[in-house]
């Protein structure tokens, strides 16, 4: 039997090995950028994971009766009493500006930066309005039916623990998103990444679009459960 014969088992398993630990063939064609972006969101996924896994698992356990949301996120229109019309009306937005964010990536890497830097300010305005449609929602929480961090007089006392932070925390991210799309739509508008290419269109993209799913899923585990 040939001596220089390798086992089948450990083939593969070195050679994946070295591509990866050599950082050659993985991560041969993506920028520093666009893999410091990645890193970050792994991280915040995890962040978000235990902030809704901590939220089902309170809610799961709690013997004190959860708030129903689709009452408790009701807006009273035209004497009618709508249920999460207000959430609903937040959720197309964000849908919505995930769509303008990938036609402004797709114009950036097209090369024309005024059309790239129209989109991501418009994306950015979906962004304030979502923002202030959650101000509104606040507001009216803790206005007019009493809800409090450490209290609620609707039923559970975690409730308002947990819609607080978790919201609040979401909210943070889309405020830093319309902030780093301003910054980088005007630096795009005025030609700064002619030469360097229009990548941190797409960077800020990732972060965009995983604001917009982060809200998809405490959509379905606050608002819908």
């Amino acid at each position: 039997m040939n001596s220089q014969t390798t086992s089948p088992a450990q083939s593969p398993l070195r050679g994946l090995a070295k591509d990866w630990s050599s950082d050659k063939d993985a991560f041969k064609n993506v920028s520093w950028g666009k893999t410091m972006m990645w890193i970050f969101l792994l991280s915040d996924t995890f962040i978000f994971s235990c902030f809704l896994v901590g939220y089902m698992s309170v809610r799961m356990t709690s013997t004190v009766d959860w708030p129903i949301p689709s009452e408790v996120f009701a807006l009273t229109i035209g004497g009618h009493h709508i249920p999460l019309v207000l959430i609903a009306i937040m959720t197309f937005i964000l849908i919505t500006s995930s769509g303008t964010m990938a036609m402004a990536v797709n114009y950036g890497y097209r090369r024309q930066r005024k059309k790239a830097a129209i989109l991501m300010l418009v994306t950015a305005f979906f962004g304030v309005c979502f923002v202030g449609m959650q101000a509104f929602e606040w507001t009216k929480l803790i206005v007019e039916e009493g809800v409090r961090p450490w209290g609620n007089p609707m039923g559970a006392a975690q409730f308002g623990a947990a819609f607080f932070m978790i919201t609040g925390f979401h909210g943070f991210h889309v405020s830093i998103g319309v902030i780093y799309l301003l910054i980088v739509a005007l630096k795009v508008l005025r030609g700064d990444y002619e030469e360097r290419g229009y990548e941190i269109v797409e960077i800020t993209g990732l972060y965009w679009h995983f604001v917009d799913l982060v809200w998809v899923f405490i959509f379905a585990f606050f608002y819908l459960w």
